[in-house]
């Protein structure tokens, strides 16, 4: 049995939907969550730039002792999951892999649809995995950075935030997909929005499910896995305060949190 926390970061408050999926697959798990408020949006910052910024974040996580660290961007995944687990020495997990796995077993037209920031999109992380598994799937992947911003509003259920989910996801609906992976964690927060344009022919594909079912069984087959009737502790910190915090909490996991400001920079 491992006591230590797992660690979660995201450029926001998008990662929570992946603490969602974390406290649900392993609710004896004891959770330290970072949102970096202050320097958000990711997905239109350079490669060099989100590196930067996730290197502090590990090690600030490093700091509060964590056996793991998820990164809960697809920013940060895309651009940057390499480079961390090549300079640190703690397992890290991005969300591409398990998301293009569940993309997989989603479609069955082998027509895919990939929505994520600019930053992502450019990366073609997802088509390039895709691909590797299955090159008679046609990917088509669509940036649609506002769905950030609007999360952040929490303008999740609003007239903006539909007109916006109509003019981006039109052309994908057009392409005849029958999957649509959500390349961002922000995504999720939108998924009412976004299933009500698309329609139910198409499959919302949320690689945070996914994502906390790979972390499980490698804890299980590493035997870092906390076990027991632990009641678990869950932290969390930002770099900047902000409303959205507490709104997207209570959302996304049904419960308040008060989170601690720190200087991230500092790391």
């Amino acid at each position: 049995m491992d006591k230590r926390p797992i660690g979660v970061f995201d450029s926001g408050v998008g990662g929570l939907t992946v603490v969602k999926q974390i406290m649900k697959t392993l609710p004896e798990e004891n959770i330290i969550y970072f949102g970096d408020t202050a320097r958000l949006p990711y997905g239109t910052k350079s490669k060099k730039t989100v590196t930067k910024f996730s290197k502090q974040i590990v090690r600030f996580l490093l700091t509060k002792n964590v056996k793991a660290i998820i990164i809960a961007c697809n920013t940060a995944s895309s651009n940057s999951l390499e480079e961390l687990r090549q300079t640190f020495n703690i397992p890290i997990f991005g969300v591409i892999v398990p998301g293009v796995e569940e993309a997989l077993r989603s479609t069955k037209n082998k027509k895919v649809g990939i929505i994520g920031t600019a930053s992502t999109i450019r990366s073609k992380a997802y088509e390039t995995l895709i691909a590797q598994a299955d090159s008679s799937i046609e990917v088509y992947a669509k940036p649609c950075p506002l769905f950030v911003s609007l999360v952040e509003e929490g303008w999740t259920e609003n007239t903006v935030s539909k007109l916006t989910a109509e003019i981006y996801l039109k052309e994908l609906i057009q392409k005849g997909i029958d999957s649509l992976v959500l390349g961002c964690t922000h995504y999720p927060l939108l998924k009412k929005c976004i299933g009500e344009t698309v329609g139910s022919d198409i499959k919302l594909v949320d690689p945070a499910k996914a994502t906390a079912k790979m972390v499980k069984s490698f804890l299980a087959e590493h035997k870092l896995l906390m076990q027991g009737e632990n009641i678990s502790e869950r932290y969390f910190y930002i770099s900047d305060d902000t409303d959205t915090f507490s709104s997207m909490c209570k959302k996304a996991l049904k419960q308040e949190y008060i989170p601690q400001i720190i200087d991230i920079e500092a790391y």
